[in-house]
């Protein structure tokens, strides 16, 4: 596999497995806690969810792919419309699908085209890639921190790492 192939495979596989724990995150939680917010400072992992749904749109969809910037940033915060989990999940997993689709098809020589996204200026196709795999990381880090705080459970997205007894673990 050439290095092209191996970061469009990794960025694709990463964001993948990052959308399956955000909708076992929401599985888990009731349309309340989805939208629960500590305080006026802190987002609703419904408000992330509609951020990364934008994110991905205008960094990939738009940025990479060409597709119309329709993006209004500050409502993906600002939303406190309750929209349902179902929705929420189908507008994120259709975006991050479209998304992937597009990322699967770059070839090398469009990696290193340059576009612009937001205020950002002469960016590689590669680093737009990059951004969203590390913005969609961080948030996802995130929307499992809360799940937990709000549930009280382990999500069990390691679970394949435990030992059979916790001495045998190693570090």
């Amino acid at each position: 596999m050439s290095l092209d192939q191996e970061f469009l495979k990794a960025s694709t596989d990463k964001l993948d497995q990052l959308l399956r724990r955000i909708e076992a995150c929401v599985d888990r939680l009731t349309p309340e806690q989805i939208w629960t917010r500590g305080t006026e400072n802190q987002n609703a992992i419904g408000n992330l969810m509609l951020h990364l749904t934008g994110n991905v749109r205008q960094w990939i969809l738009h940025g990479v792919a060409g597709q119309p910037d329709h993006r209004i940033r500050d409502t993906e915060f600002s939303n406190r419309t309750e929209m349902a989990p179902a929705e929420l999940k189908q507008r994120l997993r259709s975006t991050v699908e479209e998304a992937l689709a597009v990322v699967k098809a770059l070839t090398p020589e469009a990696l290193l085209e340059k576009t612009s996204v937001q205020v950002y200026g002469d960016l590689s196709k590669l680093q737009a890639v990059f951004h969203v795999v590390e913005h969609f990381s961080m948030h996802t880090g995130q929307i499992i921190f809360l799940t937990k705080a709000l549930t009280g459970e382990d999500l069990g997205f390691y679970k394949h790492l435990e030992t059979k007894t916790r001495g045998d673990a190693v570090p």
